[in-house]
């Protein structure tokens, strides 16, 4: 008997303590076993799916820049290998190894899903939240930082929805993964919480 595996969703981002999810701010930048774990971490993907602007964001790993040290080396490698689905009406083109998708993306995400194994992430609080509202979004980590950054854009770019903590991790000095999975796919009872 053959087992299907579908990839699962994830939607993770960095965030403060009062909600926000600005990564241009320098609060954010990470320390280096937090950097580490995020290199492991696109190592591992299966792909990732960006709005516009947070796709915007990431293309600073397209190019090389002098500054750099071996870690960013390792990281925009990690990076640029991944394939990418870019979620944009108004881009007209995307860089090496991504593909820009403008309408139903229900679609590609349930193909993504049947067709990959492992992890695909998404990016960008607005297409989570366009995926929340679809159903598609498997588990949400929150990298709660000790940092209270006043305004920006929230995590969550709509209602909250159903949610139940399922793993709880200390990530590198001082951040802790939230993960949470929607209500309704968890047992009643269950749960990774250290």
């Amino acid at each position: 008997m053959e087992v299907c595996s579908l990839a699962k969703l994830v939607y993770a981002l960095n965030q403060s303590l009062d909600g926000y999810v600005d990564h241009d701010h320098e609060k954010f930048v990470p320390r280096p076993a937090l950097f580490r774990h995020f290199i492991e971490d696109v190592r591992g993907l299966s792909g990732m799916v960006y709005g516009r602007r947070m796709y915007q964001i990431m293309r600073y790993w397209d190019e090389e820049h002098a500054n750099w040290g071996a870690e960013e080396h390792e990281y925009a490698a990690a990076w640029r290998s991944q394939p990418k689905w870019v979620v944009s009406r108004s881009l007209k083109s995307v860089g090496p190894n991504a593909t820009l998708v403008a309408d139903h993306i229900d679609v590609l995400i349930r193909g993504l899903k049947a067709q990959l194994v492992g992890q695909i992430e998404v990016g960008g609080p607005d297409l989570a939240g366009a995926l929340t509202d679809l159903g598609l979004i498997d588990e949400y980590r929150l990298y709660l930082h000790p940092v209270v950054l006043g305004n920006g854009k929230s995590f969550f770019s709509g209602p909250l929805p159903s949610l139940r903590l399922v793993a709880n991790e200390l990530i590198a000095e001082d951040v802790i993964r939230l993960t949470y999975a929607p209500a309704a796919q968890v047992p009643d009872g269950y749960s990774n919480a250290k």
